[in-house]
């Protein structure tokens, strides 16, 4: 069985988490999420705790609890369990404290800056690269060289992240571009070693 998906979720103070059906509501100070989840699993609230359970598919009835883990429908259910119980607590999570990733860009004339919510970078081509802020998502940019995405969606902060990222990758000479804060580039010998 899923160890992490058999773990309850706590639900903190100021949030409210509202079941209909397989559909979940999060509701909390930073703001609102929803998200319906597989049929193989059921929620079912207990006071400020949320538990995720393997729903027994009707052909499976008639078997006992040991016969249905030899099943491939267990199987499905367990990682739909785990994987449920995980995107809930993110979104408990999103919804109280939010989440944040840092990047970082190196390189001569590198820079970013705010234009408005969007975030204006130059990245040494011949132009600069507008990354336009979508719904839920702000920049902080605390110095010219490093840039801070917020969000309550783990998902979606994870997405920009990467997509700012994908504008100017870090190259593996010299280490120039962007990259995540505390990122490892696997970095190449030059000629010169040869």
């Amino acid at each position: 069985m899923s160890r992490i998906g058999k773990k309850p979720v706590t639900v903190p103070a100021g949030v409210t988490v509202t079941i209909n059906g397989s559909t979940v509501n999060v509701k909390g100070p930073k703001g609102e999420l929803t998200r319906t989840f597989s049929d193989l699993v059921s929620l079912e609230q207990e006071g400020e705790q949320v538990n995720v359970k393997i729903v027994v598919p009707q052909e499976y009835a008639s078997l006992s609890e040991d016969e249905f883990k030899n099943t491939k429908a267990y199987k499905a259910a367990n990682a739909q369990q785990g994987t449920t119980r995980t995107v809930l607590s993110n979104m408990v999570e999103g919804v109280s404290k939010g989440f944040v990733k840092s990047l970082e860009l190196t390189g001569v004339g590198y820079r970013a800056a705010l234009k408005g919510k969007d975030l204006d970078l130059s990245l040494g081509y011949s132009h600069p690269v507008i990354y336009v802020a979508t719904e839920g998502i702000s920049f902080e940019v605390p110095d010219n060289t490093h840039i801070n995405v917020h969000g309550i969606s783990k998902e979606r902060v994870g997405q920009v992240a990467a997509e700012i990222r994908g504008k100017r990758p870090p190259e593996p000479y010299k280490g120039k571009g962007i990259h995540y804060v505390g990122e490892h580039i696997r970095r190449k010998l030059g000629k010169a070693a040869k």
